[in-house]
């Protein structure tokens, strides 16, 4: 009976590794508002103007989609099903900053599809992914 209140390690590992996840996207947005467009190490002009280009709700957006996905991961891990709404608002914050992102410049253009599109597809997938889960660990019982 303990198994099935606690979850299956594997259950227990994904749930942990997600929590790991959502830290690294807080340092992430951290880094982003303490050094700019250096962030992610040596910016380039264009990095520079399209930095400067965004709009004033970009960051606080960006703040929002990980610290959602931080609490929804950290109720994940400790079993509660009320992670859902959380990782769904972070789900839709990410998607509108990327959305913009994408719609709004030639980041695409200047840089190309294969190094702007594959980080913020695979952070759509983990986000798609945890929010599965927390509906499968409800069947499963593992959530309450």
């Amino acid at each position: 009976m303990f198994f099935v209140r606690q979850g299956p390690l594997w259950f227990r590992l994904t749930t942990g590794v997600l929590v790991l996840w959502a830290l690294v996207g807080c340092f992430m947005c951290l880094q982003q508002v303490r050094l700019g467009a250096d962030a992610v190490g040596h910016a380039t002009a264009y990095d520079r103007a399209l930095y400067a280009a965004l709009p004033a709700w970009y960051e606080p957006l960006f703040a929002i989609a990980v610290l959602t996905g931080l609490v929804g991961s950290v109720l994940l891990f400790m079993r509660r099903a009320t992670a859902r709404p959380f990782l769904i608002a972070s789900l839709v914050a990410t998607t509108a900053q990327f959305a913009w992102l994408f719609a709004s410049t030639d980041i695409i253009a200047h840089k190309g599809a294969g190094e702007t599109l594959v980080f913020p597809l695979l952070i759509a997938a983990i986000a798609v992914f945890t929010i599965w889960l927390v509906g499968h660990a409800r069947l499963k019982g593992w959530a309450v």
